[in-house]
């Protein structure tokens, strides 16, 4: 798991690689990642928006940015916490993951929310020992 807090947001991540809907002999392979976003701080929070950054093994890189996450801005209260899994395509065996949620604070300040850069591995990559 990879975890990193930001003005008392702690964004906790969990990669998983899915075999059942990747095709590595076509060069796709999936992951899924859950996505645990707990407020320790003293005010309520809303999740506005996120921007992803996902690069493959070949340093490709593609930008995702959008409202939200799974179709919801979550109001998180201070102590609660607000989860969800979603997934990623590549056209590599591996490759990173990293980005920013903007969050609104109850008072109207707004803030980013820094997601973990993460691994997405799997079976089929081919490590080489230099």
């Amino acid at each position: 798991m990879y975890s990193q807090t930001t003005r008392a947001i702690t964004v906790t991540v969990k990669p998983f690689f899915l075999e059942d809907q990747s095709a590595p002999a076509e060069s796709h392979y999936v992951w899924a990642y859950h996505v645990r976003i707990e407020n320790q701080g003293p005010e309520t929070v809303q999740l506005r928006n996120r921007h992803w950054r996902i690069t493959d093994s070949l340093g490709r890189v593609q930008e995702v940015r959008g409202a939200g996450v799974v179709g919801a801005q979550p109001v998180i209260a201070p102590g609660e916490s607000f989860q969800y899994t979603s997934g990623c395509p590549l056209e590599t065996a591996s490759g990173t993951m990293s980005g920013r949620y903007k969050m609104m604070s109850a008072s109207g300040e707004s803030f980013e929310a820094e997601i973990p850069a993460f691994l997405l591995e799997s079976p089929y990559e081919r490590r080489q020992i230099h």
